[in-house]
């Protein structure tokens, strides 16, 4: 069962390896978008590491609100909206039980991969942070971090020959072919991070 600690330790492991990866990310993002998305995203989880030191919700679902509305407030562009409805529609999926299972917690994330889903108008395949995350939350059905976690990377690399449908790589039409989406890229950090707290907790 994973408690609200698993989720706390989640979200930190999430904000180091976006802050490890920011400049690539950034770089993804200065060829098919604004070129902020590494920063925005480094701030952003920076405040919700900071928030969760200072503030100790008791369960699951509590920890992925408060992120949630973290990313919101503290992140501009596309990118606070998406993750922080994908964290809070996570944790009000969760509810208020102290501990949950990962079948729990997959349908939770469904909820809230639903949620980007409707919010962004996008579907698989539209080569958005959508081609990440599905295909993630359909290896987590069968309750294995590790094939999540695979299926996440995958699913970001099989962006690069996609053209651009939805958000601001949209624009350029063809010319978003042969770039890796920036937005998948860091979903698949975020289930990364999942995958290694899941690990760690294990060991």
């Amino acid at each position: 069962m994973l408690d609200a600690d698993f989720f706390r330790r989640w979200m930190f492991a999430t904000t180091v390896a976006v802050d490890h990866e920011a400049a690539r990310l950034t770089e993804l993002d200065s060829a098919i978008g604004d070129a902020d998305h590494g920063s925005n995203l480094q701030r952003g989880f920076a405040a919700v590491s900071q928030i969760l030191e200072q503030e100790s919700p008791d369960t699951p679902g509590g920890v992925l609100t408060l992120a949630g509305r973290q990313l919101i407030s503290k992140v501009g562009g596309a990118s606070g909206p998406l993750y922080g409805t994908l964290l809070r529609r996570t944790g009000k999926a969760l509810g208020d039980a102290a501990e949950v299972s990962e079948a729990d917690l997959a349908a939770a994330l469904r909820a809230g991969v639903d949620a980007v889903a409707a919010l962004g108008g996008a579907a698989p395949g539209d080569k958005t942070m959508l081609d990440a995350l599905v295909p993630a939350v359909d290896a987590l059905d069968g309750g294995d971090l590790a094939a999540a976690r695979t299926a996440a990377e995958h699913g970001a690399e099989a962006t690069t020959p996609l053209q651009a449908r939805r958000g601001r790589a949209s624009y350029l039409g063809p010319r978003s072919i042969g770039h890796q989406d920036p937005g998948a890229t860091s979903a698949a950090l975020l289930i990364g991070a999942l995958a290694e707290t899941a690990e760690g907790s294990a060991a």
